[in-house]
């Protein structure tokens, strides 16, 4: 199993800590997505993922290049330490709060949508900023008024696909000092995951292409 990947994509942090909580391993490969211009939009990686983005993950004939189909994939494969609660309505719960993240969040700082808002439509980096400061905290508010546990994870007892699509998120929110006096909640629930090896061995800063000082 091959996993491409960038140390500080939040789209492959999730995958890591997925893999790692089914401890299922893998090959890292580095694409770095500012280097040469991009190395997501060389030929070669094209052909594996015609979006020009990461994490493309490849099992044997199977490429998968989105975080939420890779998810559901690692859990038919493999049905041990599972991503997604089976029962209802803790699978439907579950994949909500993940949309919340994936389609409400993540997409408004994906690296594409960042250059087209400075390089193509003119925002100064202060502008960038506010951007990417006001979809992470409106969308973690929401995120966190749809969890009914007190933890210590999103969905109760068990980290779940929620806790792994959250963490990177909240990286990003700490990257860009968002404000998270109101997200007490998601702080909490962040610190019980990264105390977990799945987690720890997934940071953007324990991975291979990540720059060391």
């Amino acid at each position: 199993m091959k996993l491409y990947s960038y140390y500080r994509s939040s789209c492959s942090y999730r995958v890591r800590i997925a893999l790692n909580h089914k401890s299922m391993p893998y090959e890292y490969i580095p694409v770095h997505l500012v280097k040469d211009g991009g190395e997501q939009l060389k030929a070669h990686y094209s052909l594996i993922n015609p979006k020009q983005e990461v994490p493309t993950l490849v099992d044997n004939n199977i490429t998968l290049s989105q975080s939420a189909a890779i998810f559901l994939y690692l859990d038919r494969i493999n049905i041990e330490a599972p991503l997604f609660p089976k029962e209802m309505p803790y699978f439907e719960r579950c994949m909500e709060l993940v949309e919340i993240i994936n389609s409400g969040i993540q997409p408004m700082q994906n690296f594409k949508v960042l250059q087209k808002i400075t390089k193509g439509l003119g925002a100064s980096e202060e502008q960038k900023l506010e951007w990417i400061r006001d979809f992470l905290s409106t969308g973690l508010k929401a995120f966190q008024a749809k969890l009914t546990t007190n933890g210590p994870f999103c969905l109760g007892e068990e980290p779940t696909a929620a806790d792994m699509f959250l963490i990177p998120q909240l990286y990003n929110a700490h990257r860009f000092n968002v404000d998270m006096s109101e997200l007490k909640l998601l702080t909490e629930i962040e610190k019980n995951c990264l105390v977990l090896e799945s987690f720890t061995k997934a940071h953007p800063s324990r991975q291979p292409d990540s720059p060391k000082e």
